[in-house]
């Protein structure tokens, strides 16, 4: 009797997540030592721009066209209107949803919502119990 074999992988996330972390780890440790070790080639490297006088080209500042440029941001007070709210209630239990009896202060501003009546499996010929 021939035995099944799987070509799936079997992963276990939990391996995968410590490996992730000692390779993050390792990276950090890295680039902490790497100034201690291999600083001097920016120095080395810094004098030879210098010297070559390609530092100004380098650090020249590009403008921007003008369909890429940003507006600075708007306040918010231009476009968010914040009323005063009602007094707060004597007890407690008046407390619960003392906002929402105010219709201004509804969450609901677009009306009600309705929930669907089409179920997605029925449109496609499914069995409810296909998706569990």
């Amino acid at each position: 009797m021939a035995v099944p074999s799987t070509t799936e992988k079997i992963y276990n996330y939990v391996d995968l997540d410590e490996i992730w972390k000692v390779h993050v780890k390792i990276e950090k440790e890295s680039a902490k030592a790497w100034p201690n070790k291999w600083g001097f080639l920016m120095e080395s490297y810094n004098e030879t721009l210098q010297k070559s006088g390609k530092v100004e080209e380098s650090m020249a500042k590009l403008e921007l066209p003008k369909h890429l440029k940003t507006r600075p941001p708007t306040p918010p007070e231009k476009y968010i209107k914040v009323g005063p709210s009602p007094p707060v209630p004597k007890t407690t239990q008046a407390l619960i949803g003392w906002r929402s009896a105010v219709p201004e202060l509804q969450l609901e501003r677009f009306g009600k919502v309705n929930c669907g009546k089409k179920s997605f499996l029925k449109e496609l010929g499914w069995a409810f119990d296909a998706c569990s």
